[in-house]
């Protein structure tokens, strides 16, 4: 089963998807954890962030790795849409969930599903048998199952376009700030301080809300039209401003 090459390279990208949906929905969304949430030393949590997104990069790379096996499979005429490429990017969903529990969340101990939970060994448990264990199942059924052809080629091309463009449009979504509200959250350089900091109030006229110890994040009340103005005074993330323009802050000494 699994030296089909569409099984492995569905399987690789299903595993990519899995790393994508926890780090997206548990990191960012939900805040339930970070990557090292329960590593000594990492309470900064600008590096938290920083590791955050060195786990999706490397999300992306293991993801571009099963696309491209996938288009040679397909090249070559060796590939099985519908059901059973389903099947096993179900099973590699399932099976990253799997080894993040097994490895992260009880051998290593570096992170739990929820960190501030009573009771984190219900919650790790729960989403092992919801995310991880059920799609695992599920398509390992799928990838046995004789003669499951599926949808076709052109099915699956176009189930595959309508995910991409639907995903697109939930993440331009997730970017609009909620009506009436204007609270920012602001990564700064490493090294700001008070003074850099509320100099970039004053810029845009805005109100502290919140910082961490460092001043290094901070949550501002400011008007959305002055997102942008930040990057010009230090800051390496606004969120809500849509385009990474302190990426070049990160070159400055």
């Amino acid at each position: 089963m699994w030296t089909s090459p569409w099984a492995r390279w569905g399987g690789t990208l299903g595993f990519a998807l899995g790393g994508f949906f926890d780090g997206i929905l548990l990191h960012q969304i939900l805040q339930w954890h970070h990557l090292f949430s329960l590593v000594p030393g990492m309470d900064d949590l600008r590096l938290q962030v920083l590791w955050d997104g060195y786990f999706h990069l490397l999300m992306y790379v293991v993801a571009i790795v099963g696309l491209a096996g996938l288009w040679h499979a397909q090249r070559r005429g060796a590939m099985h849409w519908g059901r059973p490429l389903a099947g096993a990017m179900l099973a590699g969903f399932g099976a990253w969930h799997a080894i993040d529990a097994l490895l992260s969340h009880w051998l290593l101990g570096i992170h739990r599903i929820r960190v501030d939970s009573p009771d984190p060994l219900l919650w790790d448990l729960a989403w092992l048998v919801v995310f991880g264990i059920a799609p695992l199942v599920l398509g390992l059924r799928w990838l046995r199952r004789p003669g499951a052809g599926g949808m076709g080629a052109r099915g699956s091309v176009a189930g595959l376009v309508l995910l991409a463009a639907g995903s697109a449009a939930l993440g331009g979504w997730a970017l609009v700030p909620p009506p009436g509200q204007n609270l920012t959250t602001v990564v700064f350089h490493p090294g700001a301080g008070p003074r850099e900091v509320f100099a970039a109030l004053d810029a845009v006229d805005g109100r502290l809300v919140w910082s961490d110890r460092a001043m290094g994040v901070v949550v501002m009340a400011i008007p959305a039209r002055d997102h942008l103005t930040l990057y010009r005074h230090g800051a390496l993330l606004v969120s809500g401003a849509g385009a990474p323009g302190g990426c070049v802050n990160w070159s400055r000494p």
